[in-house]
């Protein structure tokens, strides 16, 4: 499962790096009147949409934008959720009380709204999309993070560490961290595949970056065009696809690696 998962994961970023440099794509730049909504054909394997730009090139070159947001994201997103759980969970006592207070108010906020509330606060440019999937989706690893960090502070080396005078912060750099790590790591695989579906919904909902050409402003544009009342099947099925396999491409290596990183899913 998680060789298939790379092999696709690896498919989708060579066409991310490569592709849009062999097939150059100016999203803003309009087809000719003809070519509106032309179903497969050999000038255009996928067809072309409403504007009569050729799908497949869209396709490529949304494949960099969403990608690059929901990677990018997610390094947000775990850098902040592992920072505060770590923080969290080795100080305790009235931080750990402060700051998981602070993550229930994320957890128990509607994630939709509040992403939708922001995008539309900050505007709709790719880097404010993604430090609004960033900001609003790091509570869940906070928990998981701070929950490790409890059991590893009470091990022996810890104890030693303490012990010879190491500061809370080296200990939890030097020997906290290094244990969290591998959970953090598994759990990053998982985000990165929620973060691309986030991405995929504020553009469909019309807060994306219009002039940058995204697998989720084609669905929302294929939408609002009225691809499915025309029959346009090539203008949505294949972005919609994409967003399929990737996010399948990075559950399979997150599920993988979590059984490989995870003593209790580890197979002897």
């Amino acid at each position: 499962m998680g060789m298939a998962g790379l092999i696709l994961f690896l498919f989708f970023v060579l066409v991310a790096i490569f592709g849009p440099i062999l097939w150059p794509y100016d999203p803003l730049e309009f087809g000719s009147p003809a070519d509106v909504l032309q179903p497969p054909s050999a000038a255009h394997w996928l067809g072309t949409d409403d504007m009569g730009r050729d799908v497949l090139l869209g396709l490529i070159a949304g494949s960099r934008v969403s990608l690059m947001v929901g990677i990018l994201a997610t390094v947000v997103s775990m850098s902040v959720g592992a920072f505060v759980g770590l923080t969290a969970g080795y100080l305790g006592k009235g931080t750990d009380a402060v700051l998981m207070r602070f993550t229930d108010v994320f957890l128990v906020l509607p994630w939709l709204p509040l992403m939708l509330i922001l995008a539309a606060l900050l505007g709709a440019s790719l880097w404010n999309i993604i430090l609004v999937i960033g900001l609003t989706g790091w509570a869940g690893t906070a928990r998981l993070v701070r929950a490790q960090a409890l059991a590893v502070k009470e091990r022996p080396f810890v104890e030693r560490a303490r012990a010879l005078g190491s500061s809370r912060w080296g200990i939890m750099g030097r020997h906290v961290l290094p244990n969290v790590f591998p959970l953090i790591f598994a759990n990053t695989i998982l985000i990165v595949a929620v973060s691309i579906l986030s991405e995929t919904t504020l553009s469909f909902l019309g807060m994306g970056d219009s002039t940058r050409p995204s697998w989720g402003m084609m669905l929302h544009f294929a939408f609002a065009s009225g691809a499915i009342s025309n029959g346009a099947y090539w203008f949505l099925v294949p972005p919609g696809l994409c967003v399929l396999l990737v996010v399948l491409a990075f559950t399979f290596m997150g599920y993988a690696l979590d059984e490989i990183l995870n003593p209790k899913l580890r197979k002897r």
